[in-house]
């Protein structure tokens, strides 16, 4: 209670006119910092998250997905919303987001309003952060005090989104040495995966689990059998890559702690989900914790997006304010 009390407070104290959290949250980086120059754009990104959301709820888990792979290449600056044109390569193209990476289409209307009531003032890269919090409160999940004043890249590093965001078969100590490069605990990793409480995942992202895990032709192990059963069924040995199954079996659209309890009984969808549990003690614990407290899990999931929402931000003068978060300005 202790914990929340202060970040509460630190929270409210961000939001006076000169910048108190400095330091807390980085740079030039505060809650106000469209205050004055577009004091609707919380409301206008959140009321097309919204109706976005309405129409797919599996629209709230993309739009969280989009805030962290940008965060993790080249820091939160909107670089994954390129498209490729000039001497950019798009990160679109990545392994990470090729045929996967969704709601560009809901973060272009969200920057089409805003250019009508505040032309040329709110960052893409606020745009993506902004909306990932918005997809946690409308499914059921936490909220946060939103840092602002991110600018926009003018670069894209295909090598980057390639080389820095965690795979699905990755081992522990691979994902946490990619958390770990860009300033996140274990902590951070695993409230942070957590967010796999909604959405979905294709069937060529855990297909190795039910088939052939170590290169033995036999399956791993550690996934419970009826479950493991149950996948096959929607994905088979051949073929059906894009298949689809639920990330969480117990509220795939509901933001709750279920995740953890899956884990604990070997029902992980991904690899990178199950080796939480199974493969280091501290984030065990940690998977213990959140799945007996969803209030603990819901409190610390805030302070980790806050955290990755701080991964080396531009601000000042560097990049830039796009009016077309696909392009840069010409």
């Amino acid at each position: 209670m202790a914990r929340l009390t202060s970040f509460l407070l630190l929270s409210l104290l961000c939001f006076l006119p000169f910048c108190l959290c400095d330091k807390s949250y980085g740079g030039k980086l505060f809650p106000g910092y469209y205050a004055h120059s577009c004091p609707q754009a919380g409301e206008i990104v959140r009321s097309v998250v919204a109706k976005a959301v309405a129409r797919e709820t599996r629209m709230a888990a993309s739009l969280l997905r989009l805030h962290f792979h940008d965060c993790f290449v080249q820091g939160c600056d909107g670089s994954l919303l390129l498209d490729s044109g000039g001497r950019i390569v798009s990160e679109k193209s990545s392994n990470p987001n090729s045929k996967s990476a969704r709601g560009f289409d809901v973060v272009d209307q969200i920057k089409s309003e805003l250019e009508k009531q505040c032309p040329g003032t709110v960052s893409c890269a606020d745009v993506l952060t902004l909306a990932a919090r918005d997809s946690s409160v409308l499914t059921g999940g936490p909220s946060w005090v939103v840092p602002l004043g991110r600018r926009d890249s003018r670069s894209a590093s295909l090598s980057g989104s390639n080389n820095n965001i965690p795979a699905p078969n990755n081992t522990f100590s691979t994902i946490l040495s990619k958390f770990n490069r860009q300033g996140l605990d274990v902590t951070d990793l695993v409230a942070l995966s957590g967010s796999h409480t909604i959405g979905f995942s294709r069937c060529t992202s855990f297909r190795q689990r039910l088939y052939n895990q170590s290169g033995n032709g036999r399956p791993d192990m550690t996934l419970e059998q009826s479950f493991a059963a149950n996948l096959r069924q929607r994905c088979p040995r051949s073929g059906g890559d894009q298949n689809l199954s639920v990330l969480d079996i117990i509220s795939a659209a509901k933001f709750d702690n279920s995740y953890f309890k899956n884990l604990i009984e070997n029902k992980g969808l991904l690899n990178s989900d199950q080796v939480l549990f199974s493969s280091n003690e501290k984030s065990r614990d940690l998977v213990k914790k959140y799945a007996e407290d969803q209030e603990e899990f819901f409190e610390q999931f805030a302070e980790s997006m806050i955290k990755m929402g701080n991964i080396s931000p531009l601000t000042g003068s560097s990049g830039e304010i796009r009016k077309n978060c696909r392009k840069m300005n010409s």
